[in-house]
C-alpha cells in the first residue's frame, strides 16, 4: 500500500545545549510530503535547516503521504508510535472535506490521533496547523470546519497554526499549476509559518523532559 513508506529522517543538529536532539514528527498530506517536489524542499526538511541556524538540536521525521485524510492517519498511526517524538504536527482534515466527510467526523478522527499519541508519549507537545476552506464551500460545513482546528487545539492544550498556507493560498508565484500545492518558493513559506510553533513546542517538550528528570 502506498503508506507502507520508509519514514525520512532529515537529520539533526551537532550544536545544542540539550541532551539529546528533540524528535519532531509530522503527520500530514502532500502539502507536508511536497507533492510534485523532492522531498527535500518540502517544509519539514527545511525546519531542520531552521533548528540548525538556531543552533537547535533537532530531528525531524516527514511520516506524511499524499491524498492522506484523518482517517488514513489514524490507520498508520499504530506504526508510527514505534518512533519516539517530543512533539507531534498534525496536518490533516483537508482532504477529508474535499470529500464532504461530516466535520464531526474529521474532528473525532483527529482527537483519536492526539489521545493516542498522548497515551504512547505523554509529555508530546502537540502542533496542530489550521486549514481553511474556499468562500466557495457551503455556509454551513465551511463554518463548522473553520471552527474545527480552534477547538481541537483549545481541547488538547495544542498550538495552533491557524492557517498553513497563510501568504501561499492563490497566489500563482507560490504554487504549482494546480494552484493547489506550493512550489519550492511556497514551501519556504511554510517553513517559516510554522517553525515559530515547532520551537516553542520544542522548548516545551525540553522543559517536561528536564523536570521528569529525562
Amino acid at each position: 500500500m502506498q503508506w507502507l513508506i520508509p519514514l525520512l529522517i532529515l537529520g539533526l543538529s551537532v550544536t545544542s545545549t540539550l541532551a539529546k536532539p528533540a524528535t519532531v514528527l509530522v503527520l500530514g498530506d502532500s502539502l507536508s510530503a511536497g507533492y510534485g517536489l523532492k522531498r527535500s524542499a518540502a517544509y519539514p526538511a527545511l525546519l531542520l535547516k531552521k533548528a540548525n541556524a538556531a543552533g537547535v538540536a533537532l530531528t525531524v521525521v516527514n511520516a506524511s503521504v499524499s491524498g492522506d485524510t484523518t482517517a488514513g492517519g489514524l490507520q498508520r498511526l499504530p506504526a508510527l508510535l514505534h518512533q519516539h517524538m517530543d512533539v507531534l504536527v498534525l496536518e490533516l482534515g483537508i482532504n477529508d472535506a474535499f470529500r464532504g466527510v461530516p466535520v464531526a467526523q474529521i474532528a473525532t478522527n483527529l482527537q483519536a490521533i492526539i489521545d493516542l499519541t498522548k497515551k504512547r508519549y505523554p509529555k508530546v507537545r502537540i502542533v496542530i496547523a489550521g486549514m481553511q476552506l474556499p468562500e466557495a464551500s457551503g455556509e454551513d460545513y465551511l463554518a463548522a470546519f473553520g471552527r474545527l482546528y480552534l477547538d481541537l487545539a483549545k481541547r488538547n492544550d495544542a498550538a495552533l497554526i491557524p492557517f498553513l498556507l497563510r501568504g501561499v493560498a492563490g497566489d500563482p508565484s507560490l504554487n504549482q499549476n494546480d494552484l493547489l500545492h506550493p512550489n519550492a518558493d511556497g514551501q519556504k513559506i511554510l517553513a517559516a509559518t510554522v517553525w515559530p510553533f515547532v520551537r516553542s513546542a520544542v522548548t516545551q517538550a525540553s522543559s517536561l523532559s528536564s523536570r521528569a528528570g529525562f
